[in-house]
């Protein structure tokens, strides 16, 4: 079961603003719209994007891994075995 989002309109969003991001603190969201077209989400910060999420692991990576040269020929002799062709 997801998470309820609720649809707010800009204005109500400013008139109300203390108790909208009360409500995303606790862990709500809130879509915000103009004209009955969502303009904004607000989330809890901690919830990162899995864009965010994906750089964050690839720079953990960085100094541990080497990444080498896999189109470049070897110099290593390798025979094909004809018969499973």
């Amino acid at each position: 079961m997801g998470v309820q989002m609720a649809d707010v309109s800009i204005t109500e969003l400013r008139q109300n603003l203390p108790n909208y991001l009360k409500q995303v603190e606790r862990g709500g969201e809130i879509a915000v719209t103009v004209r009955g077209r969502v303009i904004a989400k607000l989330v809890p910060a901690s919830e990162v994007s899995a864009q965010t999420q994906a750089r964050e692991r690839l720079l953990a990576l960085r100094g541990k891994v080497t990444l080498g040269d896999v189109v470049s020929p070897t110099g290593a002799v390798w025979e094909a075995d004809a018969g499973s062709l």
